[in-house]
């Protein structure tokens, strides 16, 4: 009875050794693809975080938001910008062909865009605001 045992735990601690190295493998896979997505967002997150577009943007987002009677909170999770007014939310995402503004309402994207760093921030914010 003990041979059986030993045989049917050696059989079990095999099974786990190889499943831990596929698991191992898949979680290395995993990390490089990370870390490839990560430097290649890296320059757009970059200009987002120090560009004058993101400083701008702040400043509009404030002013337009204080003449619409609104309190916009503005956060930066990661590399991602968040301005949330009320219910609404536009978050400016680094992604690896560029920064990408995504619209919000009520926890429910409704739409994702390119965000032009060249353009005016003040023509995003008020179509942020003033959407329904």
């Amino acid at each position: 009875m003990s041979f059986l045992d030993n045989l049917e735990n050696s059989l079990k601690s095999l099974e786990n050794s190889e499943q831990g190295r596929e698991d191992k493998e898949r979680e290395h896979r995993a990390r490089e693809s990370e870390r490839t997505r990560v430097h290649a967002v890296a320059p757009f997150a970059e200009e987002l975080k120090k560009g004058p577009y993101t400083v701008e943007l702040m400043k509009q987002a404030t002013r337009v938001g204080f003449s619409l009677r609104l309190k916009v909170n503005i956060v930066w999770l990661g590399t991602t910008l968040r301005l949330e007014a009320r219910e609404k939310r536009l978050e400016l995402r680094p992604t690896p062909e560029g920064i990408v503004a995504a619209y919000l309402d009520n926890g429910q994207e409704s739409r994702v865009e390119p965000l032009d760093l060249k353009g005016n921030p003040e023509d995003l914010v008020r179509q942020w605001l003033q959407a329904s």
